[in-house]
């Protein structure tokens, strides 16, 4: 329960994620998440949180704020997976 749910069809996720190492040692790094062609929600590392593009997506970002692990994993991703 509380997560957006839409079970029937076909929908496509898509997930484009990056990362810059800077001259001072510090990483930027995000990620945009879209859904079926439209802007989804998006997440900056210097921030740690998501961003929602459009009432639906708020539910998955709530969620998601609400567990707390999964910034983890993306500052995680960030700082030692994507810089690599």
């Amino acid at each position: 329960r509380g997560w957006y749910n839409q079970s029937r069809g076909l929908h496509t996720l898509q997930v484009v994620s990056g990362c810059d190492l800077l001259s001072n040692g510090s990483i930027h790094g995000s990620s945009w998440y879209g859904y079926d062609g439209r802007d989804f929600f998006s997440f900056e590392l210097g921030s740690r949180s998501f961003v929602a593009a459009d009432t639906i997506a708020w539910i998955t970002q709530r969620r998601l704020e609400s567990e707390g692990i999964v910034a983890e994993q993306m500052k995680h991703y960030f700082e030692h997976t994507c810089v690599e």
